[in-house]
């Protein structure tokens, strides 16, 4: 995946393609930026625009707000391609705002739940054989990790197979390949070896699309009406709007469920 390493004070306008943003997202967190960051969409009549504190995105309102902020992520990150320009310097805190969300652990999250089983399969055989370590300047911020972070960051310190990086962080499979993943998407990662090619059938998949299909119930052939057809019907099901007798924790779960629906969606599209 081809990669954009940007640095977090970078103020020009430049283009992210699809797997990009999510891991700009993240650099801009990992390193603390504080700025304007403005996405543009091609088609949009309107700009998103954040402001980051010290690699935060500042909140007018708590939970509502960040809501609101995890479903605009959760749909950007989704788009094939997007404008963007990050104006770096000292910003203050707007009226009224005592909430953040720090980037660098949400696009963490989102990565890592990503992964599922054909994703987990590809990258199995895909980093077979090669030797991975960590960029340290990319590495989870220490304070955020917890005794399983530690022991596979530690296991990365120095060049090593997928095999040895199990035995010595003691984490189960799937753990250790979400943390993979993340890594590989925003960068952190440093390969010894030549990556695998994938097999014809491997290349035809495309991880991101494939889930998006599973979530909305899709098989591979299915057309742009089939689609938009699938959305509708699990639109009405889970938007809260239409689900006033719910109470507050089914109404998030509901929210939630239904920005996931929307990204696979904007994904198919």
């Amino acid at each position: 995946m081809a990669q954009v390493r940007a640095s977090a004070s970078d103020d020009k306008t430049f283009q992210l393609e699809r797997g990009q943003l999510v891991g700009y997202l993240y650099r801009l967190g990992r390193r603390a930026a504080s700025g304007v960051l403005t996405i543009t969409v091609a088609g949009s009549p309107r700009n998103e625009v954040f402001v980051l504190r010290r690699g935060s995105v500042i909140l007018a309102d708590a939970e509502l707000a960040k809501r609101t902020l995890v479903q605009r992520l959760v749909r950007l990150v989704a788009l094939d391609r997007v404008s963007v320009v990050f104006e770096a310097g000292v910003t203050a805190y707007p009226p009224g705002s005592q909430h953040q969300v720090s980037l660098a652990s949400w696009a963490r999250g989102h990565l890592e739940q990503q992964l599922d089983g054909t994703l987990a399969d590809l990258l199995l055989r895909e980093l077979a054989g090669v030797r991975l370590s960590i960029r340290i300047d990319l590495a989870p911020d220490p304070g955020t990790c917890d005794e399983a972070d530690r022991r596979m960051l530690a296991a990365l310190a120095q060049p090593r197979r997928l095999d040895q990086i199990w035995t010595i962080a003691r984490t189960p499979r799937f753990r250790l390949l979400s943390f993979i993943h993340f890594l590989r998407v925003v960068d952190a990662l440093d390969v010894e070896g030549v990556v695998a090619d994938r097999s014809a059938p491997t290349r035809s998949i495309d991880p991101r699309r494939d889930a998006a299909r599973r979530l909305l119930g899709l098989a591979a052939e299915a057309d742009l009406e089939t689609i938009k057809r699938a959305y509708r019907r699990l639109a009405r099901e889970l938007h809260p709007d239409l689900q006033p007798a719910i109470d507050t924790d089914e109404r998030r779960l509901l929210e939630r469920r239904f920005a996931e629906v929307t990204a696979a969606y904007e994904a198919l599209l």
